[in-house]
């Protein structure tokens, strides 16, 4: 009798597309603050650039707290509602 393979589910594969964005995000976030210590920013484009670099923190964090609550998910496959007990530290 031939062995099935059953395919992964869609939670458990590893979305290559996420970690490039991830890094890519750290990447730009890290050249921001380069470039915003440097202080040769107007006001107006260290405003832009902060702004900017919120917005690419949370997408980092939120990657990193998606990529935290898997790790708990695939460790503890027996107890489905470790999920609910999820608290990511956020500043």
């Amino acid at each position: 009798m031939p062995k099935t393979v059953s395919k992964p589910a869609e939670s458990d594969r590893i979305a290559p597309n996420q970690v490039a964005e991830f890094e890519k995000s750290l990447d730009e976030l890290e050249h921001l603050v380069a470039k915003m210590e440097q202080g040769d920013q107007s006001l107006d484009d260290s405003l832009k650039s902060f702004e900017r670099g919120i917005a690419l923190y949370r997408n980092c964090q939120g990657a990193l707290e998606q990529a935290e609550l898997r790790v708990k998910l695939l460790s503890d496959p027996e107890q489905p509602d470790a999920a609910d007990d999820f608290e990511p530290d956020t500043p």
